[in-house]
């Protein structure tokens, strides 16, 4: 949903083997009124856990068993027409930026344009070992891997020669329908999460997990930082949203474009009574 003001609504979740299929989430949410669909990412989880999970407590079952981001988001392009469709977090630090650039422009193509890559470097060290990443570079390593997929997206012969990619002329089609390429929001919460979101990002996708407070007094940071980079001004989406309309309505107040609802990973029906739930906040919101 799109309000008179501009303000967007979508859906976050964790699609897995035990809840809700694609299809059928794709639909739901597209008929609800909602502009996006995000889905999550974890490639794995190893069983040696060292990396607290951010928001305390026993790491929830659905991090375990989620499935490939790009499959649920072509399952949910091919059933619906305006949905848009982002990955909320891709976890650039875990994948091959060549693979990964052209999985976005093919999804990008599917969809008719429609794709919004969100992106981080994640939480989880010993997952992103796994993957041969070493977490205390794990911020420069995610900076090179965009950069290498912008250029892989905009050149016919793309190339880029850094410390972590290294790569020289390739040839690599589809490139994207949107035009310069699909828009890319940079997630977290850290000191220099902002460095990144205006140095290579297209806005900021802060979890509401990081408190309303703070998301609130960091907005005009941005703003002003983005404009003293010759940025001008970069949207504000905020993901893993309660069904809270109080607290939304105070994030919305300091200038939040889109306002994404964290949805329980559950079977069909049930699903369906959670977002109808958040139809109906949604409605209030603006009413």
């Amino acid at each position: 949903m799109v309000t008179d003001d501009g303000l967007r609504f979508g859906v976050t979740t964790f699609v897995t083997d035990e809840g809700i299929g694609p299809v059928e989430l794709g639909r739901a949410v597209e008929e609800r009124g909602f502009e996006s669909l995000f889905v999550a990412e974890h490639t794995h989880i190893p069983v040696k856990r060292e990396s607290p999970w951010p928001q305390g407590g026993e790491l929830p079952r659905e991090y375990y068993r989620t499935l490939d981001p790009f499959v649920v988001l072509t399952a949910a392009a091919v059933v619906t027409e305006r949905l848009l469709l982002g990955t909320g977090i891709l976890l650039v630090v875990e994948r091959d930026p060549i693979i990964t650039a052209k999985e976005v422009a093919s999804l990008d193509q599917v969809s008719g344009g429609r794709v919004i890559v969100g992106i981080g470097a994640g939480w989880n060290r010993e997952e992103m070992r796994d993957h041969g990443t070493d977490p205390t570079t794990r911020m420069d390593l995610l900076r090179e891997r965009v950069l290498a997929m912008k250029e892989i997206w905009t050149t016919d012969e793309a190339a880029i020669h850094g410390r972590f990619v290294n790569f020289d002329r390739i040839f690599s089609w589809p490139k994207p329908v949107q035009r310069p390429h699909p828009p890319i929001y940079v997630g977290g919460s850290g000191p220099t999460a902002l460095d990144r979101v205006v140095e290579y990002g297209d806005g900021w996708m802060p979890s509401f997990a990081m408190g309303v407070d703070t998301i609130i007094e960091r907005i005009p940071e941005l703003e002003r930082r983005a404009r003293e980079a010759g940025r001008g001004r970069l949207p504000v989406t905020v993901y893993g949203v309660p069904a809270d309309r109080e607290a939304i309505e105070r994030v919305v107040e300091a200038g939040v474009d889109r306002m994404v609802f964290a949805l329980p990973t559950l079977p069909a029906e049930e699903t369906y009574g959670k977002l109808d739930e958040f139809a109906a906040v949604m409605a209030s919101v603006k009413a």
